[in-house]
């Protein structure tokens, strides 16, 4: 098919997002062995790519953002037999290995599934970060059934993915969160407090027990992880993915740390059955907003007000 003219929000040089990041036409490659290129249907965006532009996950500049999308297949790579020419597919862009990503008309994928009966493309496009990141720090914590879980600050969407796959696995769930999505989490059978002041002594009346693990998804705080330690009774019982400095310097754990220490990240598979269960209604992560991709600006203003309740998603 050849290389496609495309319109694509990159940056050229590290910096805060909206400074740094452009609205500009780039080519984007036929896909290579193993990969496919598609038509963007929908970018979810993520905290991770505001990092990236500051500078996490190094790499040739310039780069493009947007990890997570849905988009209906348009060229294939030597070696793909797994879908055809016009399916539409949600997975991982190509992230950091191409000068531009997700949030452009087209998108070369390296890892995508099949976007099941039921599903539109904007609520598949929100699910590969958030979902392999809950799903591997719970693999790391060794959840079973019948423990108690306390996820700090699930109103935020690994927070969110979080209390579902752990209530799935049979534990029993705590969540601290603000008033927007208490009701949804206490509905999806979590039993939910306020974080703040209070909240150790509140986490500890609501365990009637121990609490057998903590994950904190809480957005960057002083604080945090001393008291989810003062919580959990152990260090090595909290997990967090954002206080990374904080939990280093008090015991607790990173997940990225130990995901960066085994050589390699887990299996992405689980992913085509929590498209499954979204489909059927059985796992949900709620949108707060769809952005047309000329509007990225607002769409990334929102996403990086740390309070954007819910997904932000670009539909191009």
């Amino acid at each position: 098919m050849g290389a496609v003219t495309s319109r694509v929000i990159r940056f050229h040089e590290l910096g805060e997002p909206l400074d740094v990041l452009r609205d500009e036409l780039a080519e984007i490659p036929d896909p290579g062995a193993g990969a496919v290129r598609v038509r963007v249907a929908a970018t979810g965006l993520n905290p991770a790519d505001w990092e990236l532009c500051r500078g996490f996950m190094p790499g040739p500049l310039p780069r493009g953002i947007g990890y997570d999308v849905a988009g209906t297949v348009e060229a294939i790579g030597a070696g793909v037999e797994d879908v055809g020419l016009g399916d539409l597919v949600f997975g991982v862009s190509q992230y950091a290995a191409q000068p531009s990503a997700g949030a452009a008309d087209h998108a070369l994928l390296t890892l995508w599934f099949a976007v099941p009966a039921g599903l539109d493309a904007v609520h598949a496009a929100v699910l590969p970060m958030v979902v392999q990141t809950a799903h591997w720090t719970l693999d790391l914590m060794d959840v079973r059934p019948g423990e108690t879980v306390l996820v700090h600050g699930a109103g935020g969407m690994v927070g969110y993915a979080a209390v579902q796959i752990a209530l799935r696995r049979g534990a029993r769930v705590i969540a601290t969160a603000g008033p927007t999505f208490a009701p949804d989490l206490a509905a999806l059978g979590a039993i939910v407090t306020q974080y703040g002041e209070g909240m150790v002594d509140r986490v500890r009346s609501l365990a009637e027990g121990p609490v057998d693990h903590v994950l904190d998804v809480s957005r960057p705080n002083a604080g945090a992880v001393a008291a989810l330690v003062e919580i959990a009774g152990d260090p090595r019982r909290v997990v967090t993915i954002s206080n990374h400095d904080e939990a280093r310097s008090n015991g607790a754990r990173v997940n990225i740390d130990e995901l960066r220490a085994t050589g390699r990240f887990p299996s992405s598979d689980m992913l085509a059955d929590y498209a499954s269960l979204a489909a059927t209604g059985e796992f949900t992560l709620p949108i707060a907003r769809t952005f047309p991709l000329a509007q990225w600006h607002a769409a990334a203003e929102l996403s990086l007000s740390g309070a954007p309740h819910g997904k932000v998603v670009l539909v191009p």
